[in-house]
């Protein structure tokens, strides 16, 4: 593996992922408060702000957006993080569980993958065939030189049933599940915002040097937002991994804008 900091999806040692796999795991119903964000091209649009280090798409998504960068002519497009495993919101299922629709080498190989994303759901009664999977992941990721990106969301019966945790955004939860992204292997690690700054320096404590990234979650006012993005880069986070906070919005580009200043250039939201 070639140093993080070398990777398209890093700039300045940070990184702005624009998530886009709403569709498979949500449905329809993130696109209604902004109905132009259905069609996958607006979004692939928004990416070519420079905050935008890297677009992360489900498989399918992620062959549209090449077609749609080579009928186009466009060579700024973002840099693409395939997205390897999902599932959505329609299936009864006995705990969480996100199979693979992808494999890393279709990703590099047939689309030009800068970097790949896996779901890990530790908690679930499914952890152990999850571990395998990410096992085979992480190891062909390291073959091609890529960076691993694991959406590490610990949830599912096991935190459910647990008198010691409170639910998924438990400040020991979060650390806990990013300490997971160091020990399995990951490059980057991203986890859900635990409420407070102090939640998010006990995540920061346990995982050495691996770069952390926010959650984005759901939207919310670009002040209350931008507060928290602002709190876990000033306790050593590494950015933030956002969909429905920036194609939710009429204006995404203008608070692109106010984010590339607080990852990118240590700026404090009050003073933007």
């Amino acid at each position: 593996m070639e140093d993080i900091n070398d990777s398209p999806i890093v700039r300045n040692g940070n990184s702005l992922i624009l998530a886009y796999d709403h569709g498979t795991e949500h449905g329809p119903v993130d696109f209604e408060p902004m109905p132009k964000s259905a069609d996958p091209t607006h979004v692939f649009d928004v990416g070519r702000h420079d905050a935008v280090t890297a677009i992360a798409l489900q498989k399918g998504n992620a062959e549209y957006y090449r077609s749609w960068e080579k009928a186009n002519g466009i060579d700024d497009g973002a840099p693409l993080l395939v997205k390897l495993n999902g599932n959505s919101n329609l299936a009864a299922r006995d705990d969480y569980y996100s199979p693979k629709q992808c494999s890393v080498r279709y990703a590099v190989e047939e689309l030009g993958a800068d970097a790949i994303g896996y779901t890990m759901y530790a908690g679930s009664t499914h952890e152990d065939e999850m571990w395998k999977e990410f096992r085979d992941v992480q190891e062909a990721a390291r073959k091609y030189g890529i960076p691993v990106v694991m959406w590490s969301y610990p949830r599912g019966k096991g935190i459910q049933n647990s008198e010691e945790y409170s639910g998924q955004t438990d400040p020991k939860v979060v650390a806990y599940g990013a300490r997971l992204g160091l020990e399995l292997g990951a490059d980057v690690v991203k986890c859900k915002y635990p409420g407070t700054q102090d939640g998010w320096q006990q995540l920061e404590d346990v995982v050495g040097g691996m770069k952390t990234v926010m959650s984005g979650g759901s939207k919310r006012s670009d002040e209350a937002f931008l507060e928290d993005v602002f709190s876990t880069i000033e306790v050593g986070g590494n950015g933030l991994a956002v969909g429905r906070n920036i194609f939710q919005r009429e204006d995404p580009e203008g608070l692109l804008d106010k984010l590339e200043a607080v990852i990118f250039e240590d700026e404090n939201p009050d003073e933007l």
